[in-house]
C-alpha cells in the first residue's frame, strides 16, 4: 500500500473536494496522504473522514499545503484562480504532478504556471471527462469542416451555485472551434448579449450560459446555417466522472517529464 502514489486533495470540503476524496479512497492504484483547507475553516484539524460524516480515515485535515505536498506524487486540486496560483508553485517546489481543474483562470493566472512547470508537471484542462474531451476534438473538426456561414453557439447549463461563466468547459470549446477556423478566440468571441445588440457578427463565436438547480453539467456546439444545423452535445449525470478523468490524469501524470499538459494528452487525443 505503501508504494502506492500518494494523492493530496484541495478544498477537501468543496462539491468536487469530497468527491475527489471518496475518488482516491476508492482506488486501488493510489493512497490518500493529505486534504488541504484555507487557514480558519472548520474543518483544520480533524480527521477527514469525520468532517464528511463518516467514519475516520486517518487524514487530519490541514492549512499548510506545502506540508502535506512534501509528502504526495501528485496534487489534484479544483479551487479558486488565486489558490491554484499559489497551489502551482508549492506543487512545483515538492516535485509532486499538479491537477488542475480549476475554472474561471485569467490569461495572467495561467501565465503564473509556466514556471512552475518548468520544475513539476501541470495537467490542466476545463474538463476531466472522456466524452468532453472527444467532444473538443470533434468541434475542432467540424469548425475546420465548415465556413463562415454557419454561426457557431456554445450553450452550457449549471448548477445555481457555480459562480463563473461561461464555463471552463464552455471556453475549451470556444478555443477549439477558434482552432478549427485558425483564428483567436479573443478577436471572435460574443459574449453577454443584452438589449439592442444589432446583428450578429459573421465569424463570431458566441456563447450563452444558463444556471439553475441542480444541473451537473450540460454543453451543446450549435453549428447553424441558413436551413440547417449541426449540434454536438454533452450531458453529465454523474459529477463522479470528473473526479475519474483527474485520477486518471495524476497517475499519467507519473511517467512524464515537467511541463504543461492537458487531457486530450493524458488520454492521448
Amino acid at each position: 500500500m505503501q508504494d502506492l502514489p500518494g494523492i493530496v486533495i484541495t478544498g477537501a470540503s468543496g462539491r468536487m473536494g469530497q468527491m475527489l476524496i471518496k475518488t482516491v479512497i476508492g482506488s486501488d492504484k493510489v493512497r490518500l496522504v493529505g486534504v488541504v483547507e484555507r487557514e480558519g475553516h472548520d474543518w483544520v484539524g480533524r480527521d477527514v473522514g469525520e468532517a464528511m460524516g463518516g467514519a475516520a480515515l486517518g487524514v487530519t485535515v490541514t492549512d499548510q499545503p506545502l506540508d502535506a505536498f512534501a509528502k504526495a506524487q501528485a496534487v489534484i486540486d479544483f479551487t479558486t484562480p488565486a489558490a491554484t496560483v499559489q497551489f502551482a508553485k508549492l506543487a512545483a517546489q515538492a516535485r509532486a504532478v499538479h491537477v488542475i481543474g480549476t475554472t474561471g483562470m485569467t490569461e495572467d493566472d495561467i501565465a503564473q504556471l509556466g514556471p512552475c512547470a518548468r520544475h513539476a508537471v501541470i495537467v490542466r484542462a476545463g474538463n476531466m471527462s472522456l466524452g468532453v474531451n472527444l467532444l473538443t476534438v470533434l468541434t475542432k473538426k467540424v469548425a475546420a469542416a465548415l465556413d463562415a456561414d454557419f454561426d457557431i453557439e456554445v450553450i452550457e447549463a449549471h448548477h445555481r451555485h457555480k459562480v463563473d461563466a461561461p464555463s471552463g468547459t464552455a471556453l475549451m470549446l470556444g478555443e477549439a472551434a477558434a482552432e478549427g477556423r485558425g483564428v483567436s478566440l479573443a478577436d471572435v468571441s460574443d459574449r453577454g448579449r443584452d438589449g439592442i445588440t444589432g446583428a450578429r457578427k459573421l465569424g463570431d463565436i458566441g456563447f450563452t450560459a444558463i444556471r439553475g438547480g441542480d444541473i451537473i453539467g450540460e454543453h451543446d456546439v450549435m453549428f447553424a446555417a441558413d436551413g440547417e444545423q449541426i449540434v454536438l452535445r454533452h450531458k453529465a449525470t454523474d459529477r463522479s466522472l470528473f473526479a475519474k478523468g483527474a485520477l486518471k490524469a495524476a497517475l499519467w501524470g507519473q511517467d512524464q517529464k515537467p511541463g504543461e499538459y492537458d487531457m486530450l494528452d493524458v488520454l492521448g487525443l
